[in-house]
């Protein structure tokens, strides 16, 4: 290999990972760019399917794969966990003691539930009558609770914002409205959803939407609700300002941060999450360094479509600062999120930084095939055949036919 080789590295062969390494790779000369991706194992999940576990609506092995078939040939791998990174010298150390060099870094490490920062959340019921489904594990564990539930007190919990997919917690409730009547226990269950935030959902449009559904479902919402601690005895869960929520069963979504190495390197805010120009995902502090995907602090949703976009949009500028240009490109903060609501229906939100959710149709104005902010059977079966784009175009790189930017085109205020 030649001296003049320049290394990229990226941390984490996730979502947003594996698409940089496999786009790039496509464009970026071997002669000139070496490309070395860095992960802890050669699991990769597709984390959406993670809802659908407790309801039998998938299998695990529809959802869990090896990273490397979906890694460029050309990429090394290397399966290690990080220690830390030392950016003034652009050296990523490993635990182990092996060193990387890098003239570009890109963070894609995600975020990780950890019930560990809840005082009570971790203990004897854990994974049991404190279920979770932001797992595999867990999801395992909540769908042999859920087999065996026969009524009571059913309550879906938020720690705090931000955390991956931020509306898995309401399509659990819708699908478990759905699931408790085909077994014929949902009149003896009360399902209460409890939430940090003033309503159903963080953008006001969406979240009457979804406030309505909630009402018409008979789920109870417990807003406002700052959670101080899991009593797992008297089975209640505390907020701060005294509240407490009884449960049978609590399924919960532990406060997410990002990866303990951010902060050990100093790149990370409290959360551990990498501060980032939220149009370019380049960090503040440095350069050469990038983040991606969930490890990033950019105002919009943790999903795989900001993911998708934000990644489509940082290939181009990337290929600009390693060329010496001005960065060409602005990502908008553009996210897309299905939104499963029982029946075989599903919603489907399309958002970005500045524009609330709109109605309207997508991705085709006026064709769609799916509509914007209301249910219907295209919508859900558009989430179930997502599953397949993710394996074969989105994961390998290969374009999917839709804009970065969000579009406005046949979309109506609602």
């Amino acid at each position: 290999m030649s001296t003049t080789t320049k290394h990229l590295v990226v941390l984490g062969a996730g979502t947003a990972g594996t698409m940089v390494v496999n786009k790039l790779r496509k464009r970026l000369p071997a002669t000139e760019w070496s490309i070395t991706v860095v992960d802890k194992d050669d699991i990769h999940d597709y984390q959406p399917g993670y809802l659908f576990i407790p309801f039998r609506m998938n299998k695990p092995g529809q959802i869990r794969k090896s990273k490397r078939p979906y890694l460029h040939d050309d990429v090394e791998v290397v399966m290690a966990e990080v220690e830390r990174v030392d950016a003034p010298a652009s050296t990523v150390h490993l635990v182990g003691g092996r060193t990387l060099h890098y003239d570009q870094l890109v963070i894609a490490s995600g975020t990780t539930p950890r019930p560990d920062q809840t005082p009570g959340m971790l203990g004897e019921q854990w994974h049991r009558e404190v279920g979770e489904f932001y797992t595999f594990e867990g999801a395992l564990a909540l769908r042999a609770q859920l087999d065996a539930f026969t009524g009571g007190r059913l309550v879906m919990h938020i720690t705090e914002l931000p955390i991956k997919c931020p509306v898995a917690p309401l399509e659990f409730v819708f699908l478990a409205d759905d699931y408790l009547k085909g077994k014929g226990v949902r009149e003896a269950t009360e399902i209460v959803f409890v939430t940090p935030l003033d309503g159903a959902f963080t953008k006001p449009m969406a979240s009457k939407r979804l406030g309505t559904l909630l009402t018409e479902r008979n789920i109870t919402v417990e807003t406002d609700f700052m959670i101080e601690s899991v009593d797992q005895d008297a089975k209640v869960i505390r907020s701060y300002d005294e509240r407490e929520v009884p449960y049978d069963q609590l399924v919960t979504v532990p406060l997410n941060m990002g990866a303990d190495f951010v902060a050990a390197s100093g790149l990370g805010d409290e959360l551990n999450y990498v501060p980032v120009d939220k149009h370019t995902c380049r960090s503040t502090q440095y350069d050469n360094i990038w983040a991606l995907g969930d490890a990033s602090n950019i105002p919009t949703s943790k999903a795989g479509s900001v993911a998708h976009f934000s990644v489509d949009v940082f290939v181009e500028n990337f290929q600009d600062a390693v060329a010496g240009r001005p960065l060409s490109h602005s990502f908008d903060g553009h996210a897309n999120c299905f939104i499963e609501s029982g029946g075989g229906k599903a919603l489907l939100l399309d958002f970005n930084y500045e524009t609330e959710p709109m109605g309207g149709t997508f991705p085709l104005p006026k064709v769609g095939p799916m509509s914007l902010l209301k249910e219907s059977r295209a919508n859900h079966l558009g989430k179930l055949a997502f599953r397949h784009v993710y394996w074969n175009a989105l994961l390998p790189g290969r374009p999917l036919g839709l804009p970065a930017d969000m579009q406005t085109a046949g979309k109506v205020p609602v």
